[in-house]
């Protein structure tokens, strides 16, 4: 925090908190599944000396997916913890929520 406020603790699954990609989990995991697949696809074809170009090909392929799983845990952020937040009523959940979803942004901004 900017303010030197101590921030909020992440809420975890123990707290029985649900996120908002909670209805999704199922498929977001067999994604990351598919996900690691390729990377480990990629991974030998590198020991199998691979054709440079089909190599790189892999990675973005990889990236793609990777991103797109970020995009949905973004949407679903955005739709249920931040709206969430806004909806309480409640000025410092909801501005932490907005700093959170900045900071987020950002981060996934500057990957790209």
């Amino acid at each position: 925090m900017t303010d030197g406020a101590s921030p909020m603790p992440a809420p975890t699954a123990a707290s029985g908190q649900k996120y908002g990609y909670a209805a999704d989990k199922d498929s977001l995991i067999k994604r990351l599944h598919r996900i690691e697949g390729q990377v480990r696809g990629i991974e030998k074809m590198v020991a199998g000396d691979r054709y440079c170009i089909d190599i790189l090909t892999q990675i973005s392929a990889v990236d793609t997916a990777l991103e797109a799983v970020a995009f949905k845990i973004l949407d679903d952020h955005v739709n249920h913890c931040v709206a969430g937040a806004l909806a309480s009523g409640d000025e410092r959940v909801a501005a932490e929520k907005s700093r959170e979803l900045l900071e987020a942004v950002h981060r996934f901004a500057r990957t790209r």
